[in-house]
């Protein structure tokens, strides 16, 4: 004949989530799977419904209703915080009107193990949570790896848009960007000024002094223009020697003015590389979008390149603003001076 002492040894080995109890309900042994979920209290000696608060069936409110519910689903939560759900079935005990009641978590396992820390040894070896367990976790970490990958892959294509639209020596947008930049500015119709700017003496720089000498030239301009202009304007690369500045929410011709005046004043200013000083300076034209009833991009270039060709003509390091006059001058061959003097 089996002891209960005996029997609560065999239980903590295939069923750690047992609870045994005597005809009183009063608990005579407890799981030590059980026994964590409640680590400060003392199990032995309670009673049954001191530790679970029993929700189906409805009808139970006493031991006495407990032990017929014997062979039946028993749906319970343990009181206090967490209040973990709990399944259950009851076999009644021969002989001494005690019962032995096996629990488990149920579809609350995934709660419990994160509440109560718990790990594989503390459910049976044959207990079908172990596999659930690892096959939620193999899915974490499934989920994890496919989440890093994909922000390894959303950073690959940032990286590769952004090197897209980057001149690679001076790091400026390159004219990809800038028509996806003024395609979004005609969108949201928001009134902005191109400024065309050209490097004047560049050329010989980069026949006197190297290649090498150019791009620090370069890599110097660009700096320059960044330094100049504001944190929502964009700074575009053409060509070679040839920049395009978009001024966006920019069209007072005073503040403009003195953007290109700032901007003209340090490309004078010499540029050392290695043991020489390069000497440059810029030519502007701008044209602004106020002009248009609708802005056209493509006009709006031809207009500042024209403005920029009349600032080349008037002795360089000089900027205009465009007026239709000069479309005359280009025709006639008149001299800059001729032209109409644009009202500020």
């Amino acid at each position: 004949m089996i002891t209960q002492q005996q029997l609560a040894q065999l239980a903590d080995q295939v069923s750690p989530m047992h609870v045994i109890v005597d005809a009183d309900g009063q608990i005579l042994s407890a799981g030590p799977t059980l026994k964590k979920l409640r680590p400060d209290e003392e199990w032995v000696g309670q009673a049954f419904f001191d530790f679970f608060e029993v929700s189906r069936p409805r009808w139970v409110h006493s031991f006495q209703d407990l032990l017929s519910t014997a062979g039946s689903k028993l749906h319970m939560n343990m009181r206090g915080e967490p209040s973990t759900g709990i399944k259950g079935m009851l076999a009644p005990l021969p002989n001494c009107g005690g019962a032995f009641i096996n629990l488990s978590f149920g579809i609350s396992v995934l709660e419990a193990v994160q509440d109560y820390d718990l790990t594989s040894a503390d459910f049976a070896p044959t207990d079908l949570t172990i596999e659930m367990l690892y096959l939620v976790e193999a899915k974490s970490a499934a989920m994890e790896a496919s989440r890093q990958l994909n922000t390894r892959l959303q950073g690959a294509k940032i990286a590769a848009e952004e090197q897209a639209f980057t001149d690679t020596l001076t790091g400026l947008k390159n004219r990809r960007a800038m028509d996806h930049v003024l395609g979004r500015l005609l969108k949201s119709g928001r009134e902005f000024a191109l400024m065309h700017v050209d490097l004047d003496f560049f050329k010989q720089v980069n026949d006197t002094m190297g290649h090498a000498a150019g791009d620090a030239v370069l890599q110097h301009v660009a700096q320059v223009m960044v330094e100049c202009t504001r944190q929502t304007d964009t700074t575009v690369r053409v060509g070679g020697d040839e920049f395009v500045l978009i001024l966006d929410d920019l069209t007072d011709r005073k503040m403009l003015r003195k953007i290109a005046e700032r901007l003209i004043a340090r490309l004078e200013e010499p540029i050392p590389f290695e043991d020489k000083l390069c000497h440059i300076s810029g030519s502007a034209g701008t044209s602004l979008s106020t002009a248009f009833e609708k802005p056209d991009i493509a006009t709006m270039l031809h207009q500042a390149d024209v403005a920029l060709y009349f600032a080349k003509n008037a002795g360089r390091a000089q900027h205009f603003f465009y007026s239709p006059e000069m479309e005359e001058e280009g025709a006639t061959g008149a001299s800059v001076s001729e032209l109409p003097k644009v009202a500020e």
